[in-house]
């Protein structure tokens, strides 16, 4: 049985001289090159108007163009973790969760600088590769103008009619019974560009593999994605825009082979079960649309728009099977429908300073049903029968954000760069909160090829509403199902204070290098983990939390061959969990409040890497994956426990090491009689590496999970238009 927790992009004004030396160091990291980056033609300003709005001064950014995510293994149809993989400090999870810095989550998706809200989905990923013009990881010491989700901001720049037209048909498939047809098309009737992108994938390994096997028992997944940008130049002054957005996923819980419950149950007469004939689903479907105006008046820019998102998680359990493998069969429905209003605006007040000020509301319903079947105990915890109890709750409630942020970009000196601000946050919820979060980040341009950063930012962090739910545990008592400690607190915001300091350099014309370092001190750390058989995470604090670690990247850059290679060491450690504490044992709350453990998420060591070549019409790559492994706990020898009577250690271990490599080569043909076809072959995890992601245990882990074995893939693509 499986259980589990769950082009030219963008930059900073052209006039900050240092800060665009940082970034076109971080993006040359990422394997762009010059000749590989978009223009926008039909409509220049645009991009430079966005970036006027906002930036990234002071703030660590590594940038993918749509160029390089087509040429590495497995092109636009790898999922979009594995494109943020490849940045440095980003550690695989399970579920296609990835962790930045140490952190569980704390992910802002923002497309064309339109804050997305936060859905409920547990794997199926919403934004897909093809429909990206470039994509930025933006860490450390954020300016004002980013709060709330602060481990890093994913920056998604959209392709446009603007800056394509034509567009293409493909399909793919392999390994795992991969299909994934696909089509995009883009254009511009007039003053209105289009950009619209769709596809369907399903294979044989939607969730990974509990037992490492390359065809799991139970693990079909079919997905739909569609995506659509349409922009309209009203003026020469303002354009509106509207993006749009749906994804509907459904899921198979994949199932281990051989095993049969352990606890002693029976249901019905039944004591057995064998595990392969678990039956679990789940279905997650997400939907999203924004509607913006842009406009400019001399020195004044302007982005105002209306957001709306909606997304929700169906789980159907086993009913019988469940019950005697946990105790408890639960059928669990989550909705989320959250609305927003964001502005931002800068104003070029002289040649030394620019301002920037804006404001995001945020409006918010979850739903939370679910129906438990559960079997009566004595106080002892002895099952009293074998015919299940049924247990419902339900309930609603609403969240509201208010955020404010002012700052400014000062240029001190030719060479000198301060941007600092204040940002103002308050939320309502389940729980509620504020603060006023002061910024500041420096950036120095020692020369030509050196640029030094530095930079403080006080973050405050709401728990992720979606995924709360007010419970009540007294219904579980004498039950199968019964809490493992009394303590129920809800979760509360986080309130951190992050420092950062880094430098990059232009070693010569095509070799560049970064390092960064960062320190960051947590109360009420947010952490999340899976403590029941629906897959879904549940949020929880640490009292006190402390991430710190260093990064380095490298990179070079030529006509034809491109390569990059990053590297982190990092630690992240939590005491005292002081909200859910109903889903740890008191052994393990015990333990972990009067010591520091290593939060389950964290990797010490991290490294990936890639290196692509191009010879005429034909393309080959190569990149991998290094890691030392996420935490598990220490078991104890037999007979020993702790002082609080625990038989391990919370987190007290890590998973071996692990390398994974993938190698892709395209090739476009030539001959008229083909049109422009382009045909590609990856392979995924080439040398076939056995590896763990989980093995089941530590804080909030719910069953293991392997990587992917090896799966060989071919493509095949037609251009159409000028795409072509």
């Amino acid at each position: 049985m499986y259980r589990n927790p769950l082009a030219v992009a963008a930059c900073v004004p052209a006039a900050i001289a240092c800060a665009s030396v940082l970034s076109s160091a971080r993006a040359a990291t990422a394997g762009a090159t010059p000749e590989l980056q978009m223009v926008v033609v039909t409509a220049p300003h645009l991009g430079p108007d966005r970036a006027r709005i906002s930036t990234r001064i002071g703030a660590s950014s590594y940038t993918f163009d749509s160029r390089a995510i087509a040429g590495a293994p497995g092109g636009d149809n790898a999922l979009l973790n594995q494109v943020i993989l490849q940045a440095p400090d980003v550690t695989q999870d399970s579920f296609g969760q990835f962790h930045v810095r140490g952190e569980h989550n704390g992910v802002q998706y923002r497309v064309n600088g339109i804050v997305l809200p936060e859905g409920v989905s547990a794997f199926g990923q919403v934004l897909d590769p093809r429909l990206i013009s470039s994509v930025s990881l933006i860490t450390g010491t954020l300016p004002a103008q980013y709060g709330l989700d602060t481990a890093g901001i994913i920056d998604i720049r959209t392709k446009s009619g603007a800056q394509i037209h034509g567009g293409d048909v493909s399909l793919y498939g392999g390994s795992h019974g991969t299909v994934q047809p696909s089509v995009d098309a883009a254009g511009s009737v007039g003053s209105l560009s289009y950009f619209v992108a769709g596809d369907m994938l399903r294979n044989d390994l939607g969730i990974e593999s509990p037992d490492g096997r390359s065809n799991p028992i139970h693990d079909h997944t079919t997905q739909v994605h569609g995506f659509g940008y349409f922009e309209d130049r009203v003026s020469a002054r303002d354009r509106v825009a509207l993006l749009v957005g749906s994804s509907v996923g459904k899921f198979q819980i994949p199932n281990l082979d051989g095993e049969q419950p352990s606890l002693g149950l029976r249901v019905y007469g039944g004591s057995t079960f064998p595990s392969a004939a678990l039956n679990e689903n789940q279905r997650e479907i997400t939907q999203f649309g924004a509607l913006s105006w842009l406009h400019r008046a001399g020195r004044l820019h302007l982005r105002t728009s209306l957001v709306a998102r909606y997304s929700s998680l169906t789980f159907e359990p086993d009913p019988i099977g469940d019950l005697l493998y946990d105790g408890i069969a639960q059928s669990a429905y989550k909705r989320n429908v959250a609305y927003a209003l964001q502005s931002d605006g800068s104003f070029r007040l002289d040649r030394t300073h620019t301002l920037r000020a804006g404001l995001f509301v945020q409006d918010d319903r979850s739903t939370s049903n679910t129906t438990s079947l559960v079997l009566p105990t004595d106080a002892a915890g002895a099952p009293l029968g074998d015919v299940p109890l049924t247990i419902a709750a339900n309930g609603a409630r609403t969240e509201r954000i208010e955020s404010l942020y002012v700052q400014d970009e000062w240029r001190v000196l030719r060479r000198l760069t301060l941007n600092y601000g204040l940002r103002y946050d308050r939320f309502t919820a389940y729980a509620s909160g504020n603060q006023v979060s002061p910024r500041a980040n420096l950036v120095w341009r020692v020369s030509p090829q050196t640029t030094l950063h530095a930079g403080y930012a006080r973050y405050f962090s709401p728990p992720p509403f979606e995924l709360v739910g007010a419970s009540d545990l007294a219904p579980f008592a004498n039950t199968t199902a019964a809490p493992l400690s009394p303590g129920d607190t809800l979760p509360q915001a986080e309130r951190a204070n992050d420092y950062d300091v880094g430098a990059s350099r232009a070693v010569t014309r095509r070799v560049r290098v970064a390092v960064d370092t960062y320190y960051k001190q947590s109360v009420n750390l947010i952490d999340e983990g899976q403590f029941g058989a629906p897959i879904i995470l549940t949020p929880f604090n640490y009292r006190y939390g402390r991430q710190y670690g260093a990064e380095f990247s490298a990179s070079y850059t030529g006509p034809a061959l491109q390569a990059y290679l990053n590297f982190a060491a990092q630690r992240a450690t939590g005491k005292q969990i002081d909200s859910a504490q109903f889903n740890f044992s008191n052994a393990d709350l015990a333990y972990i409040a009067h010591h520091y453990i290593d939060l389950d998420h964290e990797q010490r060591w991290t490294g990936s890497g890639g290196v692509s070549y191009a010879w005429r019409r034909t393309q080959a790559s190569l990149d991998f994956l290094w890691g030392s492994g996420l935490r598990a706990d220490l078991a104890l020898p037999p007979g020993v426990t702790t002082p609080y009577g625990g038989t391990g250690i919370p987190n007290g271990a890590h998973l071996p090491y692990y390398t994974q490599v993938n190698v892709g080569v395209s090739h476009r043909f030539a001959s008229r009689g083909l049109g422009h076809l382009t045909a590609r072959m990856d392979v995924i995890n080439l040398f076939d590496a056995r590896y763990q992601i989980r093995n089941g245990t530590g804080v909030g882990v719910g069953a293991p999970q392997y990587g992917p074995r090896r799966g060989v893939f071919f493509g095949i693509s037609d251009a159409f238009g000028a795409g072509g």
